[in-house]
């Protein structure tokens, strides 16, 4: 399995940011690679949450399913990755500042490619477009966040 991992700190509180990530539909608003969120089960929060997200980077398209695995308000939102490419994320806040007015959050994923993908070697070659599209989403996030656009 490959790791990305990217972070960045938001200047606001931790509830905040988690309102805004909570809204999964709302990904689509800050993830350039989302291109559509399709719910699959009634629920659209918490735990148990399925759906399926077009996933666009440049000429290519799949569709990832997924399920939310971990739901701690305020502090973790995992999920599982059973599409094209398998895997797990996490998303995860952690309180900065003597405040508690500023927030950590931190995205991570493991993944894994199929054969013809190019498995291991396709994601060698992937990871890096995907940790810069990802650098550029978690940035998108924590501007929406900040400008008040995203709640």
């Amino acid at each position: 399995m490959s790791r990305i991992r990217v972070a960045v700190t938001i200047s606001a509180p931790r509830q905040r940011v988690w309102e805004a990530l909570e809204d999964i539909q709302s990904h689509t608003r800050w993830m350039a690679d989302a291109a559509s969120i399709t719910f699959t089960s009634d629920q659209t929060s918490g735990r148990g949450t399925t759906f399926d997200c077009l996933t666009r980077i440049g000429p290519f398209a799949v569709v990832d399913s997924m399920e939310v695995t971990r739901w701690e308000p305020n502090r973790t939102m995992g999920v599982i990755h059973s599409g094209v490419v398998s895997g797990v994320g996490e998303f995860r806040l952690r309180s900065r500042g003597l405040r508690r007015r500023r927030t950590r959050f931190i995205w991570s994923e493991r993944l894994r490619f199929p054969w013809w993908l190019g498995g291991r070697v396709g994601s060698v070659l992937a990871i890096p477009i995907m940790w810069t599209i990802w650098r550029g989403n978690v940035t998108r996030l924590r501007d929406l966040i900040e400008s008040g656009a995203l709640r």
